[in-house]
């Protein structure tokens, strides 16, 4: 990353005053380089070049006739929530001043004031804002410099897998990609991709959990005409497609046992048999598997086929859950806010300090998707250019989630996953497709892991399991 940076932007003052004098003294005062100052008799004009010219500090009159300088302090607080605003008053109260303060203000002067004491103050306030800029310069430098094959952390967790992908991309036939839902296993996966000798090929994916059961075998292997009742004609299947290439497979705690046996022969001798067809085809594919499941339990539990668990964890890359990798969490925010900001065509420059508080005091259970899916509804819902606290969906703003990794260290990894579901299912109402949106599953796995909690209801979990779904 380099030291170099760009010229800084001046920082802007506005000063919004009924008395023409009151602002000609507040020019002369202040003058200094790099602070520009504008000044409108009109609180509404002063409120448009605040909106104009992206205001960081902001001097009004308390009493003014067309408007008071109370709602020029809410209404420039909408505009930006990181604007410094001071209040001046003749007619100084203290009602009145902790009424400013609490609404957001950061000062309140009485008049007159002395010019020393007014240069003090906004010479903090400057200083503050040339802060705010160069932490927001750095930030960015850092998100740049702090990617990895599209990837963003820093974090030494994060380091330790960067490091891990990079050794093996070049070498792997199979590896497995664990961690819990939202983490970035697919993202893992498509790094692994580009950096494997394979990188030229396609990379074909297939989730097992979107699979319906009885269609696993035609969809890994393909089939032949007439192989079953509307088999109208051959079709291969994705270890064909991605020949000289690489297989993801996405959930591959729920492959079926009898597909498991043949997915081991594929491993093991490179060649596929289309259903209905006594031949085998040679194929030559790396395969990524990805689970957020405790395969060892399921082994011991003979769910999961032991040889076929060995032969995909030969070599494993895990991923921390983003409460375990905290640091990297103010880089994500930057990556994805410019990232949408893209998309939805709007300048957002970044989150307030208020909303940038709230995302860090929040949990994150469903990890970097969760966090992925808040910032796209806090872009779409904000109306300025900084994301503020209402921009944010209730659940982080009541921060219902807000569990730490230590609330879960002590509990089995499927337990673990099993109240996250159970959680996500109740921050959406019981909506069972926002919930596989939000959890990165398929509607089978979802139906199935309902089922299993009619089985065995958990009297322990809060309301969560009575939630209703629709």
């Amino acid at each position: 990353m380099t030291n170099t940076f760009a010229p800084r932007p001046p920082i802007v003052l506005v000063a919004i005053d009924d008395e023409q004098a009151n602002l000609q003294f507040i020019e002369i005062a202040l003058q200094q380089d790099g602070l520009e100052i504008f000044t409108a008799t009109d609180p509404s004009a002063g409120l448009g070049l605040i909106k104009q010219h992206r205001a960081q500090i902001v001097l009004v009159d308390l009493k003014m006739p067309q408007m008071s300088g109370m709602e020029v302090l809410e209404r420039a607080l909408e505009i930006n929530p990181d604007v410094s605003v001071v209040l001046i008053t003749g007619h100084y109260s203290t009602e009145s001043a902790v009424e400013a303060i609490q609404k957001g203000a950061c000062d309140y002067l009485e008049k007159p004031v002395a010019v020393e004491a007014l240069r003090a103050r906004v010479e903090r306030l400057v200083e503050d804002s040339r802060n705010r800029q160069q932490h927001l310069q750095l930030e960015n430098e850092l998100t740049r410099a702090s990617q990895f094959e599209g990837i963003v952390g820093w974090s030494p967790a994060m380091m330790e897998v960067f490091d891990r992908v990079r050794r093996v991309g070049p070498h792997f036939r199979n590896v497995l990609v664990t961690g819990a839902t939202g983490t970035g296993k697919e993202l893992v996966a498509r790094a692994l991709h580009r950096l494997s000798p394979a990188a030229a090929g396609p990379m074909v994916v297939c989730n097992s959990s979107a699979i319906v059961e009885t269609l696993f075998e035609s969809e890994l292997f393909g089939h032949v005409k007439g192989a079953f009742t509307g088999a109208s004609q051959d079709r291969i299947g994705v270890f064909e497609f991605a020949n000289n290439g690489t297989v993801f497979l996405d959930e591959i705690g729920d492959l079926p046992q009898a597909t498991q046996a043949k997915l081991l022969r594929v491993l093991q001798n490179q060649e596929v048999q289309r259903v209905g067809s006594p031949v085998a085809r040679k194929v030559n594919v790396r395969v990524i598997a990805a689970t957020n499941r405790d395969l060892k339990r399921m082994v011991a539990e003979k769910q999961f086929r032991e040889d076929l668990y060995y032969r995909l964890a030969a070599v494993e890359v895990h991923l921390p859950r983003l409460a375990e990798r905290k640091e990297d969490l103010p880089l994500l925010i930057r990556h994805l806010i410019e990232k949408f900001s893209k998309e939805y065509g709007k300048a957002i420059r970044g989150p307030s300090r208020g909303a940038e508080n709230m995302l860090a005091a929040y949990g994150w259970p469903g990890n970097v998707r969760e966090l992925e899916n808040v910032l796209s509804h806090a872009c779409m819902m904000c109306e300025g250019e900084t994301i503020d606290v209402r921009d944010l969906p209730d659940a982080v703003k009541q921060r219902r989630h807000a569990a730490s990794v230590e609330d879960y260290e002590l509990l089995p990894l499927e337990e673990v996953d099993r109240r996250h579901i159970l959680r996500v299912l109740e921050s959406v109402g019981g909506n069972k497709i926002r919930a596989t949106e939000i959890l990165g599953i398929g509607r089978t796995t979802l139906y199935r892991f309902l089922q299993q909690q009619e089985e065995k209801p958990d009297p322990g979990m809060e309301s969560a399991p009575e939630q209703k779904v629709r």
